[in-house]
């Protein structure tokens, strides 16, 4: 078998995790990958190796003799792999945006990776939007964030991974004698006429603003202007007191006085999140991080999309990418 001077780590994984199930979607499944990108890595290994590793069927997959040999060094290679990153890892703890408190989304990931990864250290940071989040994980300041990764701007993208994981259904909150307060949901049509926050002018959050931008064209609803940035729940409240406009929100979005919090509906607005990374990262508890967002996301049923569910074309891609 020839020796290629370098193989990623990456297919070695591929291949080994492969040659663990026999099954390449279950494979992808535990990889957080989509079939035909971990097929596209084996192939590659088997190129650069100059050996067939397995043997596909349309109803089984095996190892080959080549790939029979291979594969106890390359579990060694990727532990050595493992180990080097984790003491590397123990010197500081990975750095998690959870955007706003008392958002659930992220905050369950987030709960969910410290069950799974107990032996690492996974802390919160707030940075109130994904645009601001995504220059500090870039500059390595922070490690992960959460939102709408299609809102980024290309630059930003160009040096981030994500991976999806909710459908997050919009909502809108409103001051608890608004002429739509008494409605348990409100159509998007009832809010004709009506001036919306949705943060615009906020450096933060230019990405929440597109889409509410996107969501209210066509449907004679104003974006309420650029307004200074309220900092902390108390100054929010007061400035929402003030200027009495509703405020685009998500279903979780957590309560507050004088407020109430009615469901978007006719069509259901989704908000797409994504949990956020930098490319090459390296981090031990990064993976647990990852799984957890699988796992909550998977137990939720947060990434189907309901029938009536609206979403912008751009991350209709972005969320169909896994």
């Amino acid at each position: 078998m020839p020796a290629p001077a370098h193989l990623e780590p990456r297919l070695l994984r591929a291949f080994v995790t492969v040659a663990e199930e026999l099954h390449f979607t279950r494979a992808a499944t535990r990889l957080y990958v989509a079939q035909q990108a971990l097929s596209r890595d084996v192939r590659r290994l088997e190129r650069e190796l100059g050996s067939e590793l397995f043997v596909r069927s349309t109803r089984q997959v095996a190892l080959t003799s080549d790939g029979e040999r291979l594969l106890p060094y390359a579990r060694a290679a990727l532990q050595a792999q493992d180990d080097l990153l984790a003491a590397a890892g123990q010197a500081r703890p990975l750095l998690v945006d959870l955007n706003s408190p008392g958002l659930e989304t992220p905050r369950r990931v987030l709960h969910r990776a410290r069950e799974l990864a107990p032996e690492h250290e996974l802390m919160a940071r707030y940075e109130s939007g994904l645009t601001w989040a995504a220059g500090e994980v870039l500059a390595g300041r922070l490690d992960a964030s959460f939102g709408r990764f299609a809102g980024l701007a290309p630059a930003l993208r160009a040096g981030l991974d994500q991976q999806p994981v909710r459908y997050e259904p919009m909502a809108i909150v409103l001051p608890e004698d608004h002429r739509l307060a008494a409605l348990a949901e409100v159509p998007l049509a009832e809010l004709a006429g009506e001036t919306v926050y949705a943060g615009a002018g906020n450096p933060r959050t230019p990405e929440w603003t597109d889409f509410a931008r996107l969501l209210f064209g066509g449907r004679g609803i104003a974006l309420a202007p650029p307004a200074p940035l309220a900092v902390g729940e108390e100054e929010f409240q007061r400035v929402m007191a003030m200027t009495r406009h509703p405020v685009l929100a998500v279903v979780d979005f957590p309560p507050m006085p004088s407020t109430v919090l009615r469901p978007l509906v006719e069509p259901v607005p989704l908000s797409p999140v994504s949990l956020v990374w930098r490319k090459g990262m390296v981090h031990p508890a990064l993976d647990g991080l990852r799984r957890a967002a699988a796992d909550v996301a998977a137990e939720e049923g947060w990434l189907r999309r309901p029938t009536d569910g609206w979403l912008p074309d751009a991350d209709t891609a972005v969320m169909a990418a896994v």
